[in-house]
């Protein structure tokens, strides 16, 4: 029973891993998100570039972000400072972890996921799901109140510098990549992660609905 509880409590843990990493995976690569805020943001009028140059430098940004074989970040037409590399260089590697976490815990997830399908304990996700559905709420809260304070609090959690602070003189491309921009990224990963556990809630319960009037069945029939 205790190990039970334990490979239950690993599954739980395996599967919020996944859901996390799943989500970030789709937000950082949401590439008509971007495509959408260069309108919405007004973005062309702070690069002296096209709309197409922009978004060739933007999906050059986003290779070496997303490929561990690419070394040396390259914009076409943006300069790219010491301070500015090394800080998308610590973003690559905050990628790297990501995709690393959903790899390693993919499989555990679904092996996870079956058994519970098999043996109709989908509503053991209901209250995990409840809990953890409360988090985007209170992060969403937090960063109607200031966005600003949220963003530089993300990026003390997460970096021990300040090359972050881009200087638009040395690295231009942070004229391309407004705060809003992140704004609206957040946004899209909160909404995505509430949705998929508000799916789980939904399935628990239709699930715990049907045990139950299985159970009443049953115990009629007997």
């Amino acid at each position: 029973m205790a190990k039970q509880k334990w490979l239950h409590r690993l599954g739980l843990v395996s599967l919020f891993l996944t859901i996390l990493t799943i989500v970030i995976t789709v937000t950082i690569n949401a590439y008509p998100l971007y495509v959408w805020d260069i309108g919405r943001l007004d973005i062309l009028d702070w690069v002296d570039v096209s709309k197409d140059t922009l978004l060739l430098n933007y999906r050059e940004l986003m290779r070496y972000l997303n490929n561990p074989f690419v070394t040396k970040l390259v914009l076409p037409d943006f300069p790219v400072s010491d301070s500015g590399a090394f800080h998308f260089y610590e973003v690559k590697k905050l990628f790297m972890l990501n995709y690393g976490v959903l790899l390693v815990t993919i499989i555990p997830t679904v092996v996870y996921v079956k058994q519970l399908v098999k043996q109709r304990r989908l509503w053991q996700l209901v209250r995990p799901f409840q809990f953890a559905a409360v988090i985007p709420l209170i992060l969403g809260f937090i960063m109607a109140i200031g966005f600003d304070a949220f963003f530089t609090a993300f990026h003390g959690v997460f970096f021990n510098n300040d090359a972050w602070i881009f200087d638009p003189a040395t690295d231009p491309i942070i004229n391309a990549l407004p705060q809003e921009y992140f704004m609206h990224c957040f946004i899209l990963a909160f909404v995505l992660f509430e949705l998929v556990l508000l799916v789980g809630i939904y399935l628990g319960k239709r699930e715990m609905r049907r045990n139950i009037e299985v159970y009443k069945k049953d115990a009629s029939e007997s």
